[in-house]
């Protein structure tokens, strides 16, 4: 069958598998089937054969090729199945220009396709050609209600055409269409599908052709003759030439600094520094080119919600997508806007008077919690939508899943330390190598940096051994934010309603399994009261100290929050990977092969970075409101970024080994032990790792089976080298980037970037609402330190100290924004594909083999969800099994829409 499809209708060079000798293998049809039948040629001879009707030669040359030569040139017919999705809702102006269109299709301003073989004319020397063909019917189904409507076009070709290898979209109407896929009918060598996903922009506003390839792929050097000029030309048109603001409708790829997230404009208070350069180095995100602000010509300017922001137009949010994210807009919006007009109208910052507040949040709604009665209600100026959710659940918050199994959870200490190796923020505990732990900031920036921390602080809570001992045994556990906030800390203090430290938690690992907090470290900055500097705080001895170790175990999850958010969610997943993507589009063809395996990994990414600049990330935005950090967030990030990300390390076996967590083992499964038997993240990971591993493996073997051809694919050594050399311009010159010059290389790289975008953004994405939506559990901002006895506060402390730890936590206007948020960032939309699954599993690539491929890694992803699934019933596994325990689900491979705190999308998709 592979050598019928190699040879019908071609007139190309080809070397069989099948040919002995001087054999050859005749080819019949009937009734659209191919036989193969192989007969005895001598050397050099010729025999005439009919295939289709058509008269060929088929010749057998000393070198054992097949030539399939037309004796003459004939005609016949070809048929397209064009598929075109519609969208569900069109506003007026889309509705009447759509009617118009239906109108003028009819008199020529129509859709009009064209094929392009992959072999050169050889009088022309240019690509071959077919006949221009028009979509038939456009204006009878244009109007069809369906999500799909397939149209049909009809192409005479001559039988010595060749195979198509692309097909050109020309569109005369006025409006863009979303073009879902093309499929070729009545060629020799059977269908020819075009995986084309979409828009085609109106030749009005931009006068070229459309290209697509067929799911045929092909490296560089293999790019047939008819083909190469398309190729060069398509990835010419991407990259743009730098300059101009960028519209809507544009599919232009390119570079930028994060110089965008300010508006000095507004004022002082709204500027921010640029983030991407010497001074502050970060990766690069997608140009824009809007002009510059009034106020500081570096700053680009910005464009403010609901107006949309750019991104290359086959990157914006397909419509159920859309859809998703903005109901969960809008349930933000509601939540956020009661608490924020009656906080005006009382002239109050509602604080939560106590735990019920804030459990009427998920029993009552906002409304009974803020006493609002329907003729206070009619007077304020709510959008249209909330009369239609009045009644409805949409102003009340689902009961996050770390209240489904013990309402208290929060408060225990087995729980604080289970989430910190089973959360939403595992990746942050490290094994203790030495106690007391240092600090790698420079002492003669931020003075004496050594730890509070000594034996006497651990030694009656670590079963009678000694410290070194404990150390030896790996028993002593360490979640270390010191280094990441002390040098914030003066700025972050002085800011108002933000009071923090920069936080250490030493944990102790029982004979069970599981984890117990011992100590925690507070330091401030040493310019502060050498009093206050360092403080470390131990588990309660009595009712007092109790309420003290709450707070002690808030501020630590208040950092945690913020490390999380800042630098293992946003920069690790969103900001690292984007560079990556833009290069990928730029340098490599939508026919490379490694194009065609990185496509559904990057679905999605950039219009939700671009998103994140325009009203989380931002000055004033959701992220400085809601978390410690406050205006000094992204420098937070940007300083992890230059301090301690490494591409090197960011896969998940080198990352669990830097931490302590693993130790190189070749006799385990996956190369490495784990020192932490029962660490949920890390023992699910290495599944879900292992199998992405093995399929890139097999997926690179397959098209680069030796170092040469990846070295001569000038196409992915280009990719590589600008996702370095611009895409993460200020780190370019380090030495941990790994080296592209073998298959294992690539195949590692890959591995890395597909684990990033899928199983690594899940595991710290999806539990943001069920693990924060209540605010006591993970508060992302504190505004009140610990009191000593030397403070005034502590008398008001000691009075009731369970409202001054509320008093302490967010306020009700900053917890319901930040729990809205979450709530919409944690949601899986209805169109969500997951690790293991892709769009048009059959046609993404013409090549059998990697399709096989494909559903053997499908399956192996199927059975690591069984094995999630039974583990999380294992009565041993104590981190995710038990009385008041929640499973571990954050990378349980699919899930439904929702909140469901679970599912791995093959993508940074939200």
């Amino acid at each position: 069958m592979a050598l019928a499809k190699e040879i019908l209708g071609t007139s190309l060079m080809e070397k069989s598998p099948f040919i002995n000798s001087c054999k050859v293998v005749l080819i019949s049809q009937k009734k659209g089937q191919f036989s193969l039948y192989p007969a005895q040629f001598k050397a050099t001879e010729r025999r005439s054969l009919r295939i289709r009707n058509i008269p060929v030669v088929a010749a057998i040359s000393e070198k054992n090729f097949v030539k399939v030569v037309p004796e003459k040139a004939v005609q016949f017919k070809v048929r397209a199945v064009v598929t075109v999705k519609n969208k569900h809702k069109e506003d007026l102006k889309e509705s009447i220009v759509k009617q118009l269109d239906a109108l003028t299709d009819k008199i020529g301003r129509n859709v009009v396709l064209e094929l392009v073989s992959t072999e050169i004319d050889p009088k022309t020397k240019a690509p071959k050609k077919s006949n221009q063909a028009v979509l038939k019917d456009w204006s009878k189904k244009s109007n069809l209600k369906t999500e799909r409507v397939n149209y049909a076009a009809e192409f005479v070709v001559d039988s010595n055409f060749g195979v198509p290898g692309a097909i050109t979209v020309t569109n005369k109407h006025q409006q863009e269409f979303f073009l879902e896929s093309i499929t070729l009918e009545g060629f020799a060598c059977g269908p020819v599908h075009f995986s084309c996903n979409s828009w085609v922009q109106s030749r009005k506003d931009h006068r070229g052709k459309r290209i697509f390839f067929s799911n045929q792929p092909y490296l560089p050097s293999e790019t047939p003759s008819g083909l190469k000029s398309l190729r060069e030309k398509e990835l010419r048109d991407l990259r743009g030439d730098g300059q101009g603001v960028r519209k809507l409708s544009d599919r232009i790829y390119d570079f930028a600094t994060y110089n965008d997230l300010g508006n000095p404009d507004k004022g002082i208070d709204f500027a921010r520094p640029t983030l991407g350069g010497e001074k502050i180095p970060y990766p690069r995100r997608c140009r824009t080119g809007r002009l510059p602000t009034d106020t500081d010509f570096n700053a680009e300017s910005r464009v403010e919600k609901p107006l949309p922001i750019y991104v290359p137009r086959d990157e914006q949010f397909e419509e159920s997508k859309q859809d998703a994210f903005s109901t969960g807009r809008l349930k933000a919006v509601l939540h956020n806007l009661l608490p924020s007009l009656m906080a005006n109208i009382s002239a109050k910052n509602h604080d939560f008077k106590g735990f019920l507040d804030v459990d009427n949040l998920y029993t009552e709604g906002l409304l009974l919690k803020l006493g609002v009665q329907d003729e206070v209600l009619n007077k304020l100026p709510l959008p249209k939508a909330v009369n239609k959710f009045r009644d409805g659940d949409i102003l009340k918050y689902n009961i996050p899943k770390i209240l489904s199994k013990d309402k208290f959870a929060w408060l225990r200490d087995d729980e604080f330390a289970r989430q910190a190796i089973a959360g939403v923020n595992p990746v942050n505990i490290e094994r203790l190598q030495a106690f007391p732990p240092v600090s790698k900031l420079d002492p003669e920036i931020y003075g004496p940096l050594d730890s509070a921390l000594k034996e006497e602080h651990i030694i009656g809570n670590i079963n009678g051994m000694s410290v070194q001992e404990a150390l030896e045994a790996n028993k002593l556990y360490i979640l270390d934010h010191h280094d990441a906030y002390l040098p914030f800390l003066d700025r972050i203090n002085a800011l108002d309603g933000r009071k923090t430290y920069a936080t250490r938690t030493i944990f102790f690992l029982s004979e069970f399994g599981t984890l117990k907090p011992i100590a925690i470290e507070l330091s401030l900055p040493s310019t502060g009261p050498s009093s206050r500097s360092k403080r470390v705080v131990t588990p309660p001895v009595d009712a007092t100290t109790n309420w003290m170790w709450q707070l002690a175990k808030a501020h630590v999850c208040s950092n945690d929050a913020g490390v999380h958010q800042l630098v293992n969610h946003w920069l690790r997943t969103h900001a690292s990977v984007e560079p990556f993507i833009l290069a990928a589009h730029r340098q490599m063809s939508a026919m490379h092969p490694i194009f065609k395996l990185l496509d559904p990994h990057m679905r999605y990414t950039m219009e939700i970075n671009a998103l994140a600049r325009q009203g989380l990330i931002n000055a004033d935005g959701v992220i400085e409101s809601c978390f410690t950090p406050g205006r000094y967030c992204m420098e937070m990030s940007a300083a992890a970024y230059k301090s301690f990300w490494r591409f090197d390390l960011e896969g998940l076996p080198a990352d669990l080994i830097r931490r302590g967590m693993a130790v190189p083992d070749p006799t385990q499964p996956h190369g490495l032990k784990l020192v932490m038997e029962d660490y949920p993240y890390a023992s699910d990971g290495l599944m879900i790792w292992a199998a992405i591993e093995n399929w890139v493996g097999k997926y690179v073997n397959h098209y680069y089976p030796n170092s040469s051809l990846v070295c001569n694919d000038r196409e992915l050594q280009a990719w590589y080298a600008e996702s370095i050399n611009v895409g993460h311009a200020d780190l370019r010159n380090a030495d941990w980037w790994p080296t592209l010059a073998t298959p294992e290389d690539l195949a590692s790289i890959l591995t890395t970037l597909i684990w990033l975008a899928s199983a690594q953004h899940a595991a710290l994405n999806f539990g943001q609402y069920p693990y924060g939506g209540y605010v006591p559990n993970r508060p992302p901002l504190m505004r009140r330190l610990i009191p000593d006895e030397n403070d005034p506060e502590y008398a008001v402390f000691i009075s009731d100290p369970q409202k001054y730890f509320l008093s302490a936590l967010p306020s009700l206007l900053q917890a319901t924004k930040y729990m809205a948020v979450v709530d919409t960032l944690s949601t899986h939309s209805p169109d969500e594909e997951y690790l293991g699954e892709r769009n048009h599993p059959s046609t993404w690539t013409g090549d059998a083999e990697v399709v096989e491929a494909f559903y053997e890694f499908s399956a192996e992803i199927g059975r690591i969800e069984k094995e999630i699934e039974r583990r999380n019933g294992d009565s041993r596994l104590r981190n995710r099994c038990g009385a008041g325990v929640i499973p571990y689900e954050l990378l349980a491979p699919t899930s439904g829409p929702g909140v469901t705190c679970r599912g791995v999308p093959n993508s940074v998709s939200i």
